[in-house]
This record gives structure tokens, sequence and C-alpha cells, in this order.
């Protein structure tokens, strides 16, 4: 049997920690030993607004539960707020061991409908929120010795969704940067990987999705329940993750990996459109896929099946 997880004397920051997956995540960290930053503006599922009271019931939560929590209620979409909700992790205990970076809004549109209001502020959460909550932790991170992060992409933003063309690319970008964080943070001891959640929240509920976003059920009760998802999330946020750079979703108890990955392609030796059109066979089967380390080790693979230089 595995040993046992624990996040004893790990300090823990989770955005949008008031609700739905967010309050799952810190209850279950605080659960085994963490103490967590309960970050969440208490905004509507738009990004409406803001509300002291559901980062501060979840607080209160975990310390009648014996555990140790503190409450941040600034936004992600600002680089001050972002800033903020890491020194909250600073102040209280003096470091940030992992990051779960969960908060999020929807606005959706049909595409040919979407306005750039509408586009603008979801990336302004989704995406820059990430960065700018993320980008001082890892900065930390880099100077003491390491540490783990999870950000938040999606099954929409992996595979399309109708009506969220805004939130499916900033999902995806989501997706991009954490990439390159994995790169760049491997020397420090910095692992980054995306979580694509799948579980009944406010935002599902939003979105027409099955499931109520009403209390938390138990996994045993709930296929979509939030519990479903979070062991995942434990996981990826411990020191012992051996994954960086990679992208995991859950729903209902199902985990999987998925990947960015080429297929085998052909090599063409007729150089216009119809040589292209005679290959669509070969150009789209992806009964063999391969999937690249970075973009370097991807045009090495250029290089071994073309003979190219450069």
């Amino acid at each position: 049997m595995a040993d046992s997880i624990r996040f004893d004397g790990k300090v823990v920051v989770v955005t949008g920690a008031g609700n739905g997956l967010g309050r799952t995540y810190a209850h279950d960290l605080a659960a085994r030993g963490a103490k967590v930053v309960v970050n969440d503006l208490g905004g509507s599922t738009d990004g409406q607004g803001g509300d002291q009271a559901a980062a501060s019931r979840v607080v209160a939560e975990i310390v009648a539960a014996g555990g140790e929590a503190a409450a941040s209620f600034d936004s992600v979409a600002t680089q001050a707020g972002g800033a903020s909700i890491i020194q909250t992790a600073l102040d209280t205990w003096g470091r940030v061991d992992a990051v779960i970076a969960n908060a999020g809004i929807l606005r959706d549109r049909s595409f040919s409908k979407l306005s750039q209001e509408e586009m603008d502020i979801i990336l302004d959460v989704h995406l820059r929120g990430t960065m700018f909550t993320v980008q001082p932790a890892f900065n930390w991170m880099r100077e003491n010795g390491g540490g783990n992060i999870v950000v938040t992409a999606s099954p929409s933003g992996l595979f399309g969704a109708f009506g969220q063309a805004n939130y499916c690319a900033a999902k995806l970008g989501i997706v991009g940067m954490m990439r390159v964080m994995s790169i760049e943070g491997a020397k420090a001891g910095i692992k980054v990987n995306a979580l694509a959640p799948t579980a009944a929240t406010r935002l599902t509920a939003t979105a027409g999705m099955s499931g109520q976003a009403t209390e938390p059920k138990t996994p045993e009760e709930d296929p979509m329940s939030t519990g479903r998802v979070s062991p995942l999330v434990l996981a990826l946020a411990h020191q012992s993750c051996p994954a960086s750079g990679e992208i995991f979703s859950a729903g209902c108890g199902w985990i999987s990996r998925a990947v960015i990955a080429v297929n085998e392609g052909v090599v063409l030796d007729d150089f216009t459109p119809e040589g292209v059109a005679a290959q669509w066979s070969a150009i789209r089967d992806t009964s063999a896929l391969t999937v690249p380390t970075d973009a370097t080790n991807y045009w090495h693979m250029i290089q071994s099946r073309t003979g190219a230089t450069g």
C-alpha cells in the first residue's frame, strides 16, 4: 500500500475555495495537516460583486474541525490581488508549498455574439488570474526549495464546447502556460500540472450540466461529487507527485491523462495542395501517437523524419 499522503507543516493556497471544488480541496487538505489559505472573492458565477462570507465560512469550518486556515478575499483578476493572496500565506505561516489555482467564472455566449467584455473578463479571471496568483508563488518556490502547482484547465478547453469560446480559449491558454512553468521550474524542484475536472458545482449548474450545486455530497452518495475529483488534486499538490507538465482529467471517479500529441504523419514529395489532399488519410490517422516533451523535442522529431537542418 502507498505511503499516507500528508501535508503536515505544509502551506497550501487554494483560490476559489469558498464553494464547490475549491471548498472540497481546502477541507481535504486541512484534514491531512495542511495550513490552508482559503481565497474567494465571494462574487457571483459571472464575476459580479464580492462577499467575504464564503471564504470566512470555509475557514470557520476548517478551524472547527481542528485545522488551520486563513481567509483571503482578494480577486485573482489583478496582479495586486494575486500577490496579496500569496502574501497572506507568507505573512501567516512564512512559506508556500503548493498552490491550487481554481478560481473561475462563466460568461457563456455563442461565438457569433461574443462581446469583447465577455472575452476580457474570462481571460482576466482564468488566464491572467492564474498568472497573477501563481507567479509570486513560483518565484518564492524557486528560491526556497521548490513546490507544487496545480492549475485548472477544463474538458471544454481541451475538447471544445458550444457557447464557450472565451472560456475554452482561457483554459487552453492555461495549459500552454503550465507547460512553460514546468519547463522553467524543473531545475528548482517546482512541479506544475493541469487539472481538467468534472463535478457538480455552481458553474456547471449554470452551464446546464447534470448535478446540483447544493451542499456537498459524499463521493459515495453522488457520482458528480467534488470528492471524486479532490483525491487527484491532493496527489498532484503533494511533494511525492512524480509528474510535471502534464494534463489530468477527473470526474465521477475516472482519472486519466490527456495529452497533446502528434501522429506519424507523412513526408511530402509532392509539394502541392493536391499532394496534401492525396495523403489526408495518413495525415489524419491517430493509430500511433507520440507526445513531444517540448517544442525543441518536436523540432528534433521533424528533423529525424525529414533530414531537415537549420
